[in-house]
């Protein structure tokens, strides 16, 4: 079978490679995927299968249901993000492969801190564009100096991840506000993965999401986390 050169140029995820490993390991503890560890409320399931009976089973507007689209939207100022829009995708991955497809162009760079979620290099890689990646270690920290050391005139997005994946760090507002900064000196775009805003037990009420700092943000979130509906 003949395969594209952008396929071609993708190396095996390092989170499959652990799979593999794992299967030569006996009872390993299986910390690869953010996979809930609890089922669907019982509640979610019986309205779900409620409206299958209905026949609610036919296709639906590309962006989402309006009903749907709406509460989303609503549930997002409510938090303090500014959005003037919302569609409905399969996944944040969809929502982040779409969004790339419509803002990067063959060679621009978008800018992610390490450690990250693997998907944001090969989906950036697969449209041509270049990841470029700043260190935040030894303590999973957005240092000004690094982030700024990362962008370059080819600099398109930022993309942030809080709670970030792999490692469950939150960036403090002040580190949310260094990045909304210097997005808007260089009419940058932002990205925030907002999957596992839930998962925060310590700020109640003191949240900051980076879509509330910078109106040039593209705020992604999703169910499955929260609801243990990833299948």
């Amino acid at each position: 079978m003949w395969l594209s050169e952008r396929v071609q140029n993708l190396r095996p995820s390092g989170v499959r490679k652990i799979f593999d490993l794992a299967r030569s390991v006996r009872d390993p503890v299986d910390l690869s995927l953010g996979e809930p560890d609890f089922d669907i409320p019982e509640v979610i399931r019986e309205e779900g299968i409620r409206w299958i009976r209905k026949g609610f089973n036919k296709y639906t507007p590309s962006g989402g249901i309006p009903e749907l689209r709406e509460k989303i939207l609503r549930h997002l100022r409510d938090k303090g993000i500014i959005c003037d829009d919302v569609i409905v995708t399969a996944g944040v991955t969809g929502g982040l492969l779409l969004a790339l497809m419509v803002t990067l162009n063959p060679g621009d760079e978008i800018v992610i801190p390490d450690p990250y979620f693997v998907l944001y290099e090969y989906q950036t890689l697969l449209l041509g564009g270049k990841p470029v990646f700043f260190d935040t270690y030894p303590d999973f920290a957005i240092r000004e100096v690094d982030l700024k050391s990362a962008l370059s005139d080819k600099t398109r997005i930022i993309l942030i991840n809080s709670p970030n994946n792999p490692t469950g760090a939150v960036y403090s507002r002040e580190e949310l506000e260094l990045v909304a900064r210097l997005a808007k000196e260089r009419n940058l775009l932002l990205f925030s993965d907002d999957v596992y805003d839930h998962f925060v037990f310590d700020r109640a009420g003191q949240r900051t999401y980076l879509g509330g700092l910078y109106e040039n943000t593209v705020t992604f979130g999703g169910f499955s986390k929260n609801w243990g509906m990833t299948g």
